[in-house]
């Protein structure tokens, strides 16, 4: 039943205990492994722990987090070393997308991907996410389901490469960018809000979130037709 060379194996990621997509990935791991082993990194994190201490060995641990870079890798490999020897404990990181549910049995066989957690060199302690990133503004991006569901994610990306080349993304005098959940009216959604400003904006489009940057952000002229907090 079990394709990887792993005795057990683990994931955890935001979400994962609710959802169609949790839903389908359970079933995805259930009939690939045998049995599903899903974590959800909103809710108490002490069963993953507790899983981690109490899995056989070889272990593989699947993030799922979106945002996941790099540091995030180094930082959670370093979290298991000081939780556990390391030993036998592997990760390896990737966004949940229906279409790569398609290529589990891949990514759970290609090894060379997963990273090990024994000799784990520390994390900078003055590494880059561990600072306030220096900002005049900062700007809330809904991530609630029905904003999600309307694009935010791509709106997202479109927010931060926009303000990237503008030169305004954390910077001095710049516009620090946070993705949120629920800020609610759903229904005028995707919902941003800019403090400390309390200026809340509806943006639908690609075409909102640039004129949002580059209008109120950068120029910091008013943008009145995409303001949902005024009658």
């Amino acid at each position: 039943m079990n394709p990887t060379p792993y005795a057990h194996v683990l994931f955890i990621g935001p979400g994962l205990s609710r959802g169609a997509s949790a839903e389908r990935l359970q079933q995805r791991v259930a009939a690939l492994l045998g049995d599903a082993h899903l974590h959800d990194s909103e809710q108490d994190l002490q069963p993953f722990w507790q899983a981690l201490d109490e899995s056989p060995r070889p272990l593989l641990v699947v993030d799922l987090e979106p945002r996941a870079d790099a540091a995030h890798r180094d930082w959670l490999r370093e979290q298991i070393a000081e939780r556990t020897d390391g030993a036998s404990v592997f990760v390896v990181c990737t966004a949940m997308e229906d279409a790569w549910l398609d290529g589990l049995a891949a990514l759970l066989e290609r090894t060379q991907l997963h990273m090990a957690c024994s000799d784990v060199a520390s994390v900078p302690a003055q590494h880059a996410w561990s600072q306030i990133p220096p900002h005049a503004q900062r700007l809330l991006l809904c991530n609630g389901p029905r904003c999600t569901r309307k694009g935010a994610l791509g709106l997202w990306k479109t927010l931060r490469q926009r303000l990237k080349s503008a030169g305004k993304l954390e910077c001095e005098g710049g516009v620090h960018i946070t993705r949120s959940q629920c800020q609610f009216p759903c229904d005028g959604g995707p919902t941003a809000s800019l403090y400390p400003q309390g200026e809340w904006f509806g943006i639908r489009d690609e075409a909102a979130v640039i004129r949002l940057v580059d209008e109120r952000l950068v120029a910091g002229r008013a943008v009145p037709e995409l303001r949902i907090d005024q009658d």
